[in-house]
């Protein structure tokens, strides 16, 4: 009776632990693009570190803005300038938020699912509400997210009005996140 009580016991803990887990990432894969009529601008960032809490839906990620690599050396001087991003004085941009759908994935199934997440989006130290899809291919108990969407600079403080840049720096830009998840 006392082992059954054990095997039972543990199994429930066991599951418990597994509903509660986190899963991460410390290496996903940021990049932006923008276009205008001067150039095409894209840069890299591989150090993206994200948790995604199945159980709950909680999401948060934290960028590391001086990572995004460009093909230029003058484009990241000025991407990291205090004229532009002034990464040094805003080193991050974050996300914290959920998945608002949760009942539509079943973490436990391998497939693709759409998760509508919602959350708050801080960049050069402003924060805003953001809602986008995020596309979450499970596979062997391993999860990819992948989403892309378009920000407008000016809505985190960052803009030209006048001078070369007002013409060389495209007024929204878009983000693609790729983040591999793992135990």
């Amino acid at each position: 009776m006392k082992k059954l009580f054990l095997v039972i016991l543990l199994i429930s803990i066991s599951t418990t632990t597994f509903g509660q887990e986190k899963l991460k990432t410390t290496s996903g894969h940021i990049k932006f693009f923008s276009t205008t009529p001067a150039e095409d601008i894209e840069a890299n960032n591989y150090k993206a570190i994200s948790n995604l809490t199945p159980s709950t839906g909680d999401l948060v990620f934290s960028i590391p803005m001086q990572s995004f690599e460009f093909e230029k050396s003058l484009m990241q001087k000025h991407y990291n300038s205090k004229k532009f991003l002034n990464t040094k004085k805003f080193p991050k941009a974050k996300f914290k938020g959920s998945i608002t759908n949760l009942s539509a994935i079943n973490f436990s199934k391998d497939g693709t699912y759409t998760a509508d997440v919602s959350g708050d989006l801080t960049i050069h130290g402003i924060t805003k509400k953001v809602s986008e899809k995020m596309m979450l291919v499970l596979k062997n108990r391993a999860v990819t997210g992948t989403t892309t969407f378009d920000i407008i600079l000016a809505d985190y403080g960052i803009e030209f009005t006048k001078g070369k840049p007002s013409k060389n720096i495209a007024k929204s830009v878009k983000i693609t996140a790729v983040l591999n998840y793992t135990k």
